[in-house]
Order: C-alpha cells, then structure tokens, then sequence
C-alpha cells in the first residue's frame, strides 16, 4: 500500500491524542503535521499538551519536538498533507464550516466530530457495516467543486458498542430497539482527576447522546440515492444514555424485537460468522474476529474486555429471551478506540484501500 502523510486536527484533545498514538507505527499513514488551536500553535507539542497528556502509554518522541501549527490556517496545513484526521472541540457550526474548508482546499478529512453527520452527502461511516456509503463522495465532490476534497465522518463513539451487534440480525426483520447506554467518562474527554464529580455516582444524562443514539443507526442503515444518503425508515428506535464511573468502555443493554423471531442459536451464529469489508480487505486495524461472545453471566466487563483485539472488537454477552421484546443482551467497545479515533483510522484505512485519497 502507497504510503500518505497525515495531520491531525485538535492534536492536543484526548482524542487528538489518542489519533497519536495509533498512527506512531502505522503502515500506511506518516504523522507529519499537528494542528490546534492559535493558543498552542508556535509550540512544541511537548509544551502544548505539557501535564495534559492522557494517555496510559508515554507520549511517543517522534511528536514531541514537533511545532504545533494553527489549524485555522487550512492552506499552510492542507499543503503538507494527502489528508488530515479532525477532532476539534468547537461549535457545531464552526466545526462544519473548518472541515469545509480544509475540503475545499483538496485536503480530504477524515473527522471524529458530529457536525457533518447528517450533511445528507457526507458518508457517515462503520467499515464492516456501510462501507459502500463512501459511494456518495464523487456527488459530495461535486457539490463542493473539488476534485479530491471531500468529509467523511465515523459515527457516535456508543452506537458501536450496540449496532454491530444488531446490524447481522437484520434479516430477521428487526422491528423495535431499546437500548440503554452506560458511558464511560473519556468520552466526554475526562479523567477521574479531572471529573470527581462522577466519583460515587451516575449521572443520568448526556447532552444530545439519546437523539444520537436513536438516529444515527438508520442512517448507518439507509441507502444512497442519488445525491444524497437516505436514513432507512426503521427500526424503532429509543435510547437512555448514562455517564458511569468507568475511564474506557461504553456498555448498552440492548432489548430487540423481529418480525421473524430467530432461535437464540440463529443469533450466535450470526454472531461468530459475522464480517465486513474491514476484514475482508485486512485493513491495519481491522478485528479479526469483530463480534465476541461471552458464555459467562458475568462478561462482557469494560475493565476485562474493553482492550479486546487492540480495543477495535465488540464484546457481546448475556443473550436470553425476553418477556416484553424477544431478546435482550448486553454489548460493550472501547469508546475512544473503536469508537472514536480506532474507528476513524479504520475509515481512513478503508478509503485509503479504495483510493480516495490518490
């Protein structure tokens, strides 16, 4: 595979971070550039981040000495990269119109933010699951009038914890969801050291996570037509997010109803036989096995299974039927790995094997 050089956008973040991390060794992909905002650019990133690195591995010495760049300035950044990863933290709006911008400057990104998930000809992106949306970037282009720019984002970081396991049961007809997330605090960019108040306690409420939760996976589900990707009409979905005392892992119960009721087998083997695009290309980072399942009460566990397959596969457990819906089980994914900057690479990975960035 071609090799690309790449930057990350809001380096300085948890997720920034983490992107770091993952690209230190990567096979395809050269961290070349770190951007942020104008508060740290000029700096090292050493100094930037100094005792904010959050990471539980050491920051990698490749980064280090490496002068932070301002990120509003899209063409200084945009010319040294064949694309840029993003996780800023700004207003939705502002988010939008940077991503755009870095676009329109034949700068191809690859964005953890949610601004641009419902633009209708942005490819919001699970490799196993809708890998075929990538499809809608020649009319995104088009739109944009450029020619290799162009935004592609990754879903909700909890969504990957529930709709991998439901997304091989939809030939059963999957009519009703309901599914109760319970979020761990990095996902709100945030340590125990930096957020004591979740020490003791739950808080039964994540800004916009429910809407999310409930709308996100249809578009997963739709389909592309003509210039634009179109949220399938169903399943059903509701959704109760909580923020828990745990650093890494976000957990859903998830309660389903079919039309076509499967035996519990039926489900397992979907289940084990499960695959997508990601493995069937061997991306880098893909899962070999991408659903797991749990014979024991007690599993899946965030502090036990959370770093499963590098923390890129889904943890299943506790299949049983149920007395209101037919069935009901518990999921759990690393939420900053497969759910956020993990699954970002895997994106990249994916459009990088297709060859949108060529």
């Amino acid at each position: 595979m071609k090799q690309y050089n790449v930057g990350v956008i809001g380096a300085t973040g948890m997720v920034g971070q983490r992107f770091i991390t993952l690209l230190e060794n990567h096979p395809w992909f050269n961290l070349v550039v770190l951007a942020a905002s104008a508060r740290s650019a000029g700096k090292t990133y050493e100094e930037a981040v100094g005792s904010r690195w959050l990471m539980k591995t050491p920051m990698p010495e490749s980064v280090k000495k490496m002068v932070v760049l301002d990120a509003a300035n899209v063409e200084e950044v945009a010319a040294k990269v064949d694309f840029v990863f993003c996780a800023v933290n700004m207003k939705k709006d502002e988010i939008k119109a940077l991503e755009e911008a870095y676009a329109k400057a034949e700068c191809p990104v690859v964005s953890n933010n949610s601004a641009h998930r419902f633009t209708p000809d942005v490819p919001m992106v699970v490799p196993e699951i809708n890998a075929d949306h990538i499809d809608i970037i020649p009319a995104q282009r088009k739109r944009l009038g450029t020619k290799r720019g162009f935004v592609a984002v990754k879903s909700n970081c909890s969504l990957q914890s529930y709709v991998p396991a439901l997304h091989p049961l939809r030939k059963y007809g999957i009519s009703d969801v309901l599914v109760c997330t319970y979020q761990a605090i990095s996902g709100a960019g945030k340590t125990f050291e930096t957020f004591p108040d979740i020490l003791d306690n739950v808080i039964p409420y994540i800004g916009g996570e429910e809407e999310k939760s409930e709308q996100e996976p249809l578009k997963l589900w739709g389909r592309i037509e003509g210039d634009k990707i179109v949220s399938s009409e169903s399943p059903r979905f509701t959704a109760q997010c909580l923020r828990v005392p745990v650093s890494d892992g976000h957990m859903g119960a998830v309660f389903v109803r079919f039309e076509n009721k499967p035996s519990k087998e039926e489900i397992l083997q979907a289940w084990k036989e499960f695959h997508g695009p990601a493995q069937d290309l061997e991306l880098p980072s893909a899962p070999k096995q991408f659903l797991h399942y749990f014979e024991e009460n007690d599993r899946p566990q965030p502090k036990l299974d959370r770093m499963l397959e590098n923390g890129m596969a889904v943890s299943i457990g506790r299949l049983r039927e149920d007395n209101q819906y037919d069935y009901k089980f518990v999921c759990l994914s690393h939420n900053t790995l497969r759910g956020a900057a993990g699954g970002a690479v895997l994106l990249a990975e994916l459009l990088a094997a297709k060859g949108y960035f060529d």
